[in-house]
């Protein structure tokens, strides 16, 4: 399995048939995108100021090097593909490329630019969509032709489902091959890790606030168990260890101005994140309803996020559909503990 290369695993999933060929060679170029990337992250500080603000978008989020830089990668590779629409976090609108394309395909292509400076994890994330006309990108979830993201950590891995699973590739650098590594990635049902900004803890929802409070009470608490918090300020990164050991990631909207609908976007962030975890028996949903089922009605369009073990995202669903699901405040823990009730 492990001298499998993603171009053999494509060409045996696509076989014959001519769009799945089409949404082939789409991934090949995201994963040539992703090895010119890696190499310039690779340089570090010797690659120049990549962690400087160049701009910003329009609802204010700023716009690093890098991001310009990964964004004019994903666009050059996807030049000579068969894709006649590109959405890109980077782009306030859609660009058409191949006026005879059959795909749509919209991007992050920098998920974690904050991390560029500190030698953590960052990553690109892509969904590939049929091509349908000018609202191609709005299609829900559902309609994923494929899906994945790319890490570039202390190596470079790519998740990728084409609807068949989530197979999990690491690059060999010396021969410029992505090699399989894990033909069904699984993740498990239960966990005793999570995910989650608790800096913002002071703005979460009731529902929110006690299910993370339900797990800091670990043993002594309703859940009867210990456990462990992550948090990378990377999604891809959070991701990418759900999928390798389970977990939960939590991006809830909060109280904050502009926080409502949580930061994250559907179409090019969430969408893909929830089709690879659906497909490795994970979950994904808005804190209710579950992503793939969501009519996007605008390209940048925020949501909510929740993914990973499946039972902890159905847990947090419960806590905001039925008040009775949630746990007795103790008095004593509200007065005392670390996130107040």
């Amino acid at each position: 399995m492990i001298s499998r290369t993603l171009q053999d695993h494509l060409d045996g999933w696509a076989g014959s048939d001519a769009l799945r060929r089409d949404v082939a060679t789409t991934v090949l170029a995201l994963a040539d995108a992703g090895r010119a990337l890696a190499e310039l992250l690779a340089a570090g500080p010797l690659a120049g100021g990549l962690a400087e603000v160049r701009g910003f978008h329009a609802d204010g989020d700023s716009q690093k090097e890098l991001d310009l830089v990964a964004d004019e990668l994903v666009r050059e590779a996807l030049a000579a593909a068969p894709v006649a629409l590109l959405g890109s976090e980077e782009m306030d609108e859609p660009v058409e490329l191949n006026p005879a394309g059959t795909l749509a395909v919209a991007v992050d292509p920098l998920d974690g630019s904050s991390n560029i400076d500190t030698d953590l994890s960052v990553g690109t994330i892509f969904t590939i969509l049929p091509y349908t006309g000018a609202d191609a990108l709005l299609q829900p979830g559902t309609q994923q032709l494929a899906a994945g993201f790319l890490l570039y950590g202390p190596h470079v891995a790519l998740a990728l489902t084409t609807g068949a699973g989530t197979q999990l590739f690491v690059l060999d650098r010396p021969f410029g091959q992505f090699r399989m590594v894990e033909a069904e990635a699984q993740v498990p049902a239960e966990t005793g890790e999570y995910a989650i900004n608790a800096s913002n803890a002071r703005h979460w929802d009731r529902a929110v606030r006690c299910y993370i409070e339900d797990c800091l009470a670990g043993g002594e608490g309703p859940r009867d168990r210990d456990f462990n918090t992550r948090w990378v300020a990377s999604m891809v990164a959070d991701a990418y260890r759900i999928l390798m050991r389970g977990g939960i990631y939590l991006y809830p909207g909060d109280a904050r101005r502009g926080y409502g609908q949580g930061r994250l976007r559907l179409v090019y962030e969430a969408n893909p994140i929830a089709f690879l975890m659906e497909q490795a028996q994970g979950a994904a949903t808005d804190g209710l309803q579950r992503i793939l089922d969501i009519v996007p009605e605008s390209l940048h369009q925020r949501v909510p996020l929740v993914f990973g073990s499946r039972g902890e995202v159905e847990r947090v669903a419960r806590y905001h559909r039925d008040a009775s699901a949630l746990p007795e405040r103790s008095p004593l823990f509200g007065r005392r503990g670390l996130l107040r009730a």
